[in-house]
């Protein structure tokens, strides 16, 4: 890995990322990387030895940084260190809790490097989802009905979900949280029809009032991504999921490029009431029954589908690094629609889930159909978020720390 850059020859010519194991880090290094006209040296911020990114060809340096489970603080001290360095322009968050750091931090930042991204009162909007759904139906946009969970009603006989009321558990939102911790809730629940669940159970579990939010019946979902600059958007994406990680939906492992005007029109809507400042990928479900757009969260940075952003035209890495150097009006944010990629992992994913996963309010495909549908689509869509010909390291490190990990080795 190279050494640190210089002042006199990289000065203001560095990003630096947090490297985590989804793609979206390594899209960032390769989008970065390759624009050979404009040489952008990438930093990866990495609490652990071996992430996939960190092997790419388009990573320029490696700097350890503390996790921001063991010590939000530290994390946050580690970010500013490099912020301060002459050679960084900007930081890339990628995860919830760096947007979260770098928003709450924004005025220490701000010293340093550009900030292209929301201040911590317009993040809580967005991480919270009980302020979210508000801000959603005051722009006219649709929504699940949605309450805080608790055991005060009779109508377990209709299909309910429950997930957590914000996508990270820190002290600006939970109290009794100190600054130096962070933890990320567990996944939304499914409950079964006509039983009432053990409300305190899932209280304790989810560590706050978490979300009674009705289930909607859907084969859609859909991802409106943005960046902004000050409530004016800059660029916008659309993407349709076709499989999730699992067969329940989740992160999106197979997805095709779409222009859809309602589509357009609902993500512009709740992210303009925002005033939104920064990138934002927005995610919703079609209703079956009405045909609605159904806003699900915002998660305000970038997303784990972001190679195939990419690959059709939307090159929002590069999209940030303008606005972070004063550019915006040279954002270009053409893309072609009708165009299908895959995450390898997400589809083996997405086959385990048939295997071992039970969830009462979706329908199980059956494994050999899966198959089929895996294998055809890849022989007709041929486009892969970490394998590459020119850059393979990473997905061939990606492939051997899926392996570990499903047995039992980290």
């Amino acid at each position: 890995m190279a050494s640190p850059a210089t002042e006199g020859t990289w000065a203001g010519r560095s990003v630096a990322v947090p490297a985590i194991t989804a793609p979206s880090t390594l899209a960032c290094f390769r989008s970065l990387g390759r624009h050979d006209g404009e040489r952008i040296r990438t930093i990866a911020l990495a609490n652990r030895d071996g992430i996939p990114a960190t092997r790419s060809k388009y990573c320029d340096e490696s700097v350890p940084v503390p996790s921001p489970h063991e010590d939000l603080v530290a994390y946050k001290d580690a970010l500013l260190s490099i912020a301060m360095r002459p050679d960084v322009r900007t930081i890339i968050p990628v995860r919830d809790v760096d947007v979260y750091v770098l928003a709450k931090y924004r005025d220490e930042f701000d010293e340093h490097v550009s900030t292209p991204w929301p201040d911590i009162e317009t993040l809580r909007a967005t991480q919270d989802r009980i302020r979210l759904f508000d801000a959603a139906k005051a722009a006219g946009v649709a929504v699940p009905e949605t309450e805080l969970l608790d055991d005060d009603r009779d109508d377990w006989d209709r299909e309910w979900i429950v997930k957590a009321r914000y996508s990270i558990l820190v002290d600006e939102y939970v109290d009794r949280y100190a600054p130096t911790e962070f933890l990320d809730p567990p996944k939304t629940a499914y409950l079964q029809s006509g039983v009432e669940p053990d409300v305190a159970r899932f209280r304790r579990e989810m560590d706050h009032v978490p979300l009674l939010q009705e289930y909607v019946s859907t084969t859609d979902e859909y991802g409106f991504f943005a960046l902004y600059d000050h409530g004016e958007p800059l660029a916008t994406f659309q993407h349709r999921q076709r499989r999730g990680y699992s067969y329940a939906g989740g992160a999106s492992s197979f997805r095709e490029s779409v222009r859809i005007p309602a589509l357009e029109e609902a993500g512009r809507n709740v992210l303009d009431h925002l005033e939104w400042h920064g990138l934002a990928m927005v995610e919703f479900l079609r209703d079956d029954e009405t045909g609605e757009f159904k806003l699900m969260e915002i998660n305000p940075r970038f997303w784990s589908s972001l190679p195939f952003s990419v690959q059709a035209g939307a090159d929002f890495p590069y999209y940030y690094w303008q606005v972070a150097n004063g550019r915006k009006d040279l954002v270009d944010h053409e893309y072609e629609a009708g165009l299908a990629g895959h995450l390898i992992r997400g589809e083996l994913l997405y086959l385990r889930s048939i295997l071992s996963e039970d969830v009462d309010l979706a329908e199980k495909p059956s494994f050999s159909k899966a198959v089929s549908e895996i294998v055809g689509s890849i022989i007709e869509h041929p486009r892969f978020d970490c394998a590459s010909v020119d850059d393979p390291r990473p997905f061939l490190w990606d492939m051997r720390e899926a392996y570990d990990h499903y047995n039992g080795r980290v």
